[in-house]
């Protein structure tokens, strides 16, 4: 299988994995991308970092990103448990934790290729460099410090991602329901001079409840309760100081309301009065104030 790895340089930052025996390995050519960003491996002194398919129940591809090298990323994105990943092929995909971000000023480091020679299924013994010696002089307490480091970076850059990704969400969550709330004042709107009748649920006539059910339910695909009584229990208590087209206002008891509308903007509201009235339009009046309301969206 043909892999295009994002690679500063080429694959020298790949080793192969497991005990079986090893033919050959071809050399991985870098693929024609813009990179997002440049990171560098920070993993452990003398040992390489996984490659995966993917950054959500991925598998481990067989190849694994030396400490040290430098790889372009093409893509981020969040698992379900908050971590960070950079896509550095066309599927491939490392941990962003154990990676830090290459300045612009920044020379990196190219490795040689690897040449992968055939050996027998066994486990070989690594010899020690000088840096792997120097490395392994360090105190405790150089290790430790080294290590809660890295914690913290790690944290620093999912902390950002995901409020970053609140924020979008928060901003899609918010047009969507204004978006909602227009459709809603508008069908309630297009009800106005219909008859009432009680129990009808429209669309030719309604009693209150009946109302606010098929608006919500045909402008906005939300299924309320049929009656005042459950429909009170659903949404947010806003103040009536507060309020936004499209939530619903209740005379009465708090809990068991007797009657509903819906609240247009302008300090009115669209309700199925009385079989007098029908369908209407209302102001909201210091006489007949609604006692609570809901915001649903």
């Amino acid at each position: 299988m043909k892999h295009n790895f994002f690679k500063v340089g080429a694959a020298a930052a790949l080793t192969v994995t497991g005990v079986s025996a090893i033919t050959s390995m071809k050399t991985v050519c870098a693929a024609n991308f813009t990179a997002i960003k440049q990171v560098k491996i920070s993993y452990l002194p003398g040992k390489s970092l996984n490659i995966w398919t993917n950054y959500e129940n991925g598998q481990f591809m067989g190849y694994r990103a030396k400490d040290g090298t430098v790889w372009n990323v093409a893509e981020t994105a969040l698992d379900k448990k908050g971590n960070l990943w950079y896509k550095v092929g066309t599927r491939e995909w490392i941990e962003a934790r154990y990676t830090v971000d290459v300045t612009a000023g920044e020379k990196a480091e190219v490795s040689q290729a690897p040449t992968v020679k055939k050996t027998e299924a066994k486990q070989t013994k690594t010899t020690v460099n000088k840096k792997t010696a120097a490395v392994a002089t360090k105190t405790a307490t150089q290790k430790k410090a080294e290590k809660i480091a890295k914690v913290k970076k790690a944290k620093q850059i999912v902390n950002t991602a995901i409020k970053k990704t609140s924020q979008n969400t928060n901003q899609t969550s918010s047009t969507q329901a204004t978006s909602k709330a227009a459709s809603i004042v508008a069908l309630a709107k297009q009800q106005i001079g219909k008859n009432y009748v009680w129990g009808a649920e429209g669309p030719d006539s309604f009693d209150c409840s009946g109302l606010v059910q098929y608006v919500y339910q045909k402008a906005a695909g939300v299924n309320l309760p049929r009656t005042t009584y459950d429909q009170v229990k659903v949404g947010q208590t806003v103040s009536l100081n507060n309020l936004q087209p499209g939530d619903l206002v209740f005379w009465g008891s708090t809990t068991a309301p007797y009657h509903v509308a819906i609240y247009v903007g302008n300090n009115q509201y669209v309700d199925a009065a009385t079989p007098e009235q029908g369908t209407i339009l209302q102001t909201v009046s210091s006489y007949f104030t609604p006692s609570i309301a809901k915001r649903v969206l």
